[in-house]
């Protein structure tokens, strides 16, 4: 299990967060939001399984169940109880799902934070995952890593960051898992459904879902019908920052973020 805390700058005693990143599945991923999030809560971050080159093989019928599996041993292990959750897209379905795995034990997830998530797959995501797949299969890696870009960054911010762009994609090639990997947890994501149990799980959360409108890869409207699924809960829109806003822009989403547990829980 690959995984950080930061400690809280501010505050020995204050309260956990916890960060899930989407398909990708690394913990850097959330480098931007760490300083901002660290002035008020202690941040664990983690590597999902199965996203680093020398992963071991995901089983047949791998799903979302199966990567929310990793956490209630960490957060034994940390002696975490009361703790919130931010997700970027399959992140907040493994907050989702995490909700329900401990439902029955002394943890308890104050909150959930879906960034850029959905209640099922939208036909225009399910056309973006499809060409996403034929790409790895047919051409490999390195056109996979290259397309990635235009599903998640927008044409304004790839203009003009088209060079850490370029250095990103040599990372993720560097580290880029078994093919086969990725190719189950885009299923797995393709497969996911908000169901009863994650209603039942989460009513007593509090619940905050991002979505940004120039978002190309995820629809804006899946934001306001998982929260209309789960019935409950604040729908914060943003103007611009496409699908990885964390990266694009990550001021206005960690203000965002952080108004709302203002609200909710820093007094």
């Amino acid at each position: 299990m690959d995984y950080q805390i930061h400690q809280c700058t501010e505050n020995t005693a204050a309260e956990f967060l916890i960060l899930s990143s989407g398909l990708g599945g690394h913990a850097s991923f959330w480098k931007p939001q760490i300083e901002a999030l660290t002035q008020y809560f202690h941040v664990l971050s983690y590597d999902q399984e199965g996203c680093h080159p020398d992963s071991a093989l995901l089983p047949e019928g791998y799903a979302i169940t199966d990567l929310a599996k990793q956490l209630p041993e960490i957060i034994k292990l940390e002696k975490i109880q009361d703790f919130h959750f931010i997700g970027h897209a399959i992140g907040g379905f493994i907050g989702a799902e995490l909700a329900v795995l401990i439902k029955s034990s002394e943890a308890t997830l104050l909150s959930l934070t879906c960034i850029n998530s959905w209640d099922e797959l939208d036909p225009h995501t399910q056309k973006c995952f499809e060409a996403r797949i034929h790409l790895l299969k047919s051409a490999g890696a390195e056109a996979y890593v290259r397309a990635q870009g235009l599903f998640l960054y927008s044409p304004a911010w790839i203009s003009k960051n088209h060079q850490h762009l370029n250095t990103l994609e040599h990372i993720q090639l560097e580290d880029f898992p078994p093919a086969a990997n990725v190719l189950k947890r885009i299923e797995a994501a393709q497969k996911f459904r908000i169901n009863e149990q994650h209603i039942q799980a989460l009513q007593s959360s509090q619940l905050h879902f991002i979505a940004n409108q120039d978002d190309f890869l995820v629809p804006v409207h899946k934001s306001s019908d998982l929260q209309q699924r789960l019935g409950h809960g604040q729908l914060s829109l943003l103007a611009t920052g496409a699908h990885a806003s964390t990266v694009t822009e990550p001021e206005l989403l960690n203000k965002t973020m952080l108004q709302f547990f203002k609200n909710h829980f820093l007094k």
